[in-house]
């Protein structure tokens, strides 16, 4: 069963989020994501909260490590992992580890081809793996990390994010995978983050985002 069911019927409680408020919007063109979720990680009370949301949703789900993505991913996997009490490992991009490794192709948001990495042996055959990335939009980075979990006979155990957008590719991750998300499937934020564009743009304040701010 998905994980994600058993928050329908806490929609509007749980629709609150209010930390996905202080993302920035893309100042710098198509080649960079639409937004930026940085300013989540550098705001403790916002970051705090983040990971307490996540860590609620995933209550049910068993790991045993969590691979973070290359790069933002390495933040929020990592925070995950430490809540946890659980290992942390990275899936970095090709050519950054200096040990043995095993490689994927995968084709980026942009739509660029790239290869990812993951150091060999990373785990026993066997081991649970929680794959966490900041954003998941089309699904191809996720869709390598899978690979390379698979590869070495690792469990993909679920994946978490601070948004997956709603399409083919990730409705596939949803009915395969325990999947949890800040943004809440339903909810007024996922409605925004398919559009790729969120209302709190329109009054952006990067005062919100400084260390400390935000609801006490």
């Amino acid at each position: 069963m998905n994980s994600n069911a058993k928050d329908d019927s806490k929609m509007g409680a749980r629709d609150d989020r209010w930390y996905l408020s202080i993302m920035s919007p893309n100042t710098k063109g198509d080649k960079f994501a639409w937004l930026d979720p940085t300013s989540i990680y550098i705001n403790s009370k916002a970051f705090s909260d983040l990971l307490d949301d996540l860590e609620a949703d995933l209550t049910n789900v068993e790991f045993d490590v969590v691979a973070g993505l290359d790069a933002m991913g390495f933040v929020l996997g990592a925070g995950l992992a430490a809540r946890r009490n659980v290992g942390f490992l990275p899936i970095r991009k090709a050519g950054k580890l200096c040990v043995d490794t095993d490689s994927v192709e995968f084709g980026n948001y942009s739509g660029r081809i790239q290869d990812m990495e993951m150091r060999t042996p990373a785990f026993p055959a066997g081991t649970r793996v929680l794959l966490a990335d900041q954003w998941v939009e089309t699904g191809g980075t996720m869709d390598g990390a899978i690979r390379l979990v698979e590869r070495q006979q690792g469990v993909v155990a679920g994946m978490a994010a601070i948004a997956i957008e709603d399409n083919e590719r990730t409705q596939g991750y949803r009915a395969n995978y325990p999947c949890v998300s800040a943004v809440v499937p339903g909810s007024k934020w996922q409605a925004q983050c398919n559009a790729q564009f969120l209302e709190s743009f329109n009054d952006y304040n990067a005062a919100n985002t400084f260390p400390n701010a935000g609801r006490v």
